[in-house]
This record gives structure tokens, sequence and C-alpha cells, in this order.
């Protein structure tokens, strides 16, 4: 018995068959904290076959660093290099490592925000841009601001300070948000650009936000959820990654739209917007595949999310004495997986899923990473939630995404309320809301894009509270990141099923041979 206990231990180790059969090699990657979810999320996933894959969302400019200092195996960043930072005047680019860009998720830049009435949570806000620049230049202090009222269609919040909070690191985030800003309100942004970011060069994008007023800097999007949720953010507004306000329970501003409606950066919404975007299709080009998104921000679709863009992953392509072919080959296994399989909990983390054509683009920019498989993308084998069979080159989300409701119309609304100003329609989830009180919940829909039968709505499923919502011991179902304890709870049931699937293995094949020897020993002594 304790040779047959010694075979069914060894054979258990075998039995993670991960990294020995597949030859897996460690990989790091640092960059985006927009991204920081997703990527968590498709790390959790890879190791239960076997990939071991880490990351630092530290911020793009500090993964474009990385990267071009050989310490990563890959970065994330919502910009590409820029060749010179605008704000500090340090160079941002490879330094001669080649690389190339890779879309790897889709989102919305949010505005979260921690606005109380009579101790309840204001969940129906509704900003223009205008009013949002004005807020992140220092030019409305206050949300009673007349501004903001018309925005709220004659709705005036409590007389409180508005605390605008912002990176202190070098964002991907910030720089999308000054990129919009400067395209779309630049009479209000580029003065503010010349006397706080850099007077000597042309107003556009920065990833360092400059600290102003009664502004506060947070480093990571986490941080900035956090501060803002925090008892002490009351009065607190910031930009962050739909995916952070999702996780926490936290209300987003509705940002209105050139078509006049004031919408959320739900994945169908991004999705519309993004069917706008111009993707650099020169592959001859070092920018291939990154994004322009001009027409995206005044895209004539009431469905559209105004700020909806790409996050990229730039991706070594050749042996770079960081990269060699065992990590090019993990890289490449663990790209293969997020472009297709792992895109379809996308929706349920607040982000969007990338459609075909930049998912079959993707492929072919993994095919350049030193190791990398060559095969062929087939779509019907990819299993991604905007691939419609009967439509390839559309967007199936884009398709199916709901008009907004009539109340998120400029001059009527805001959906939800009750107030003198309110219309008395029905919120988004089917019922009637009251001031204070969620007119969504700021989520989508619960729907079932992952095919596993349960809602994808931010439902944790072991406690059955709202993810992020405390339970009543005052512990919280998601404390900082959701993703960490979905990631958690999976790898703890495939392990098991690993080992039970080793013991059923050894069943199988052991004990048989064992049960055959004993049976042989025994006639032999009997004879």
């Amino acid at each position: 018995m304790k040779r047959l206990f010694l075979v069914v231990a060894l054979l258990l180790v075998a039995a993670a068959p991960a990294q020995a059969a597949q030859g897996y090699y460690p990989i790091r990657g640092s960059g985006s904290s927009w991204s920081e979810n997703a990527i968590k999320q498709w790390i959790s996933d890879a190791s239960t076959f076997g990939l071991t894959a880490s990351y630092s969302g530290t911020g793009s400019s500090a993964g474009r660093l990385d990267f071009a200092q050989k310490m990563n195996d890959f970065a994330v960043s919502e910009i590409p290099f820029q060749g010179v930072d605008p704000t500090t005047g340090n160079a941002d680019d490879a330094n001669g490592r080649p690389f190339a860009y890779m879309p790897i998720v889709a989102g919305g830049t949010a505005f979260m925000y921690h606005v109380t009435i009579n101790g309840k949570l204001v969940r129906d806000l509704r900003l223009r841009g205008d009013t949002i620049t004005r807020i992140f230049t220092g030019a409305i202090t206050n949300w009673n601001d007349d501004q903001i009222t018309e925005d709220n269609n004659g709705r005036r919040l409590p007389s409180k300070k508005i605390v605008p909070v912002v990176r202190s690191d070098g964002s991907g985030t910030t720089a999308q948000f000054t990129l919009w800003m400067s395209k779309q309100h630049g009479d209000r942004y580029c003065p503010f650009f010349a006397e706080n970011v850099n007077a000597s060069k042309p107003c556009g994008l920065t990833s360092y936000y400059p600290t102003f007023g009664n502004a506060v800097a947070q480093s990571g999007s986490s941080q900035m959820a956090g501060y803002i949720s925090a008892e002490y953010g009351e009065g607190a507004i910031g930009y962050v990654e739909y995916s952070y306000a999702r996780a926490l329970d936290y209300p987003v501003a509705k940002v209105r739209n050139a078509a006049d409606y004031f919408v959320e950066p739900t994945d169908y919404n991004v999705a519309v917007a993004l069917q706008s975007a111009r993707i650099e299709r020169d592959s001859s080009k070092e920018t291939y595949l990154t994004q322009i998104l001009d027409d995206v921000y005044r895209s004539p679709d009431a469905r559209t999310y105004p700020l909806s863009s790409y996050s990229y992953m730039i991706l070594p392509t050749s042996e770079d004495g960081k990269t060699t072919r065992d990590s090019g080959r993990t890289l490449s296994a663990f790209a293969r997986y997020f472009l297709c399989g792992g895109q379809k909990k996308m929706g349920a983390l607040g982000y969007s899923p990338l459609p075909l054509n930049l998912v079959q683009a993707g492929f072919e920019q993994v095919k350049r990473v030193p190791g990398a498989e060559q095969t062929d993308l087939r779509p019907e084998g990819c299993d991604n939630p905007t691939f419609d069979p009967a439509d390839p080159n559309s967007n199936k989300l884009a398709k199916t995404a709901p008009m907004p409701e009539p109340c998120d119309k400029v001059g009527a609304g805001p959906c939800g309320t009750s107030g003198p100003q309110g219309n008395g329609q029905s919120s988004s989830n089917g019922q009637a809301g009251t001031e204070g009180q969620a007119s969504a919940n700021g989520q989508t829909p619960a729907r079932d894009l992952d095919g596993d039968g349960q809602p994808d709505a931010g439902v944790d499923p072991v406690t059955g509270l709202a993810v992020g919502q405390q339970g009543q011991d005052g512990t919280s179902s998601a404390t900082g990141n959701a993703v960490e304890l979905a990631a958690s709870r999976s790898d703890a049931g495939d392990r098991a099923l690993t080992v039970l699937a080793a013991v059923e293995l050894v069943l199988v094949l052991v004990v048989p041979t064992f049960v055959a020897r004993a049976v042989m020993r025994r006639r032999s002594q009997g004879g």
C-alpha cells in the first residue's frame, strides 16, 4: 500500500500537466491600470491550463518605459509611444526594441462620482462635455452650479464643493481624457493646457494631469476609485475605466453625446461608438492598428458613448535579450486565449469585447512574436461574443444595442427621478426610481454572454450580494477588485477538478496493475 500511495503522489504531481506538457515559461507584463481588471481575469483563466503570467498596473507610461528598458515581456497602454513626452520632455519610445501594437479590449472612460442627498447616493447624474471640461479645469467648483442644473433638466443638486480626482502617475486614461478635451472642448481646455502643462507645445494630450485648485491626485485607477467611494470622498468626481465603478457598485455620470442623449459606458454603447473608430490599416507602419477617435467623439448614433477607446498590448517581435522563443511562445498562447474565449467575460466586468476584424488583425500581430505558433484564426472556433456567423463583418453587440430611454434625451428626465423636474418615466431597470436611488444600478441588464447559464450582472454568486456590497458583518464582497475574488474561486474550483481528474487517472491506470500483481503473487504462492 505504501508503494501505491507513492505512485499516486507522483502521478498527482504529473497530473498538473500544464507547465510540463506545454512547456510554458512564466511571463510578466506591466502598464495600464485602465485594463488591469481585464488582464487579471485572463491571467486567472490562463492559470487553469498551466500558463503563468503576472501583471502590474503601474500606469501606461511606466509600462512603456519598462518595455523600452526590457523589464517586461509585454506592456499595456491606452496610447502608443509618443516619441517625447510633452509634459516631462523625456524620451517615450521603445529604445530600439522591435515591437508591435495589438488592441486587446475596448471600454469607456467613465466619470465616477460621490454625491449624496439625505445620505443616499445620487445615481442619475448627467453631464455634457463642456461641463466635465469646466470641472476638470477649475471653472465649475460646486455641485449646485447652474450649468450642472441645466444638464439635469432643472434639478439642482445640494451646495457641495466639487473635488476633482486626477491621476498622479503617467496614465493612458489621463491621455485619452485630455485628448478628448483638446479635440472637443479646446476653447476651455487649451488655455488650461498652456498654463498648467506646457505653453511651448501644441494643445493636446498629456499622460500627467496637473494638480490645480481643489483637485486631489491619486496613483492608479484602483486608488482613484477607492478615494471617490470612501466616506471622505463626498463631492468627489474622477475619471476611471468603467470596470472600477462596476466592481464597487458606484454610479458614473451619463455623458451627453452628439445625438443629444445622455448615455453610460456600457459594453453595448462602447461597441456602437467604436464602429466609428478609424484604425491604421497599413501594416508597414509602426502605428499599425492604432486608433483615431475623432469620429467616435461626434458619432450621430444615439447609443454612442463618446469617450470609448481601445487598449493596446505592446508585443516584442524579435529575440532581444529579454524575449526568447520560450517566453514568446507563452505570450502568444496567452494572447490567443484572451482574443477569443477571454473576451466572453468582458461585458460583465465593465469592458466591451473586441470585434472580429480586430481579433483577426490581432492574430496576425501575435504571429510576429518569436516562438509563436503560426496557425490562422478560424472565426467559428473563436468563442467571442461579438462574432455573428450570419454577418462576420459586424459587431453583434452593436447590432443588438438598445436605444436609450426617452428620459435620457436632452430636455427630458433625468430617468428615474420623481422630483419637480422629473417626468415620472421608468428607469432602465423597468421600475420607477426616486431621487438618490439607482435608475440602472450602473449596470447593463442581466444577460448570459458567456453561456454558463448564469446572468452576467455584477452579483457575487457566493454571497448573493451586488459586487462591492457590504454584508451584515460589514465586510465587503469585493475588496478593491471584484475580479480577484472571482478569479480565486475559479482557481480553487479548477484545482479541485485537477486533483479529482488525477485521482481518477490513478484509479483507471494504476489500481488494475496492482490488483493484477497481487492476484499473480497469490497464485504463485498457492501453487
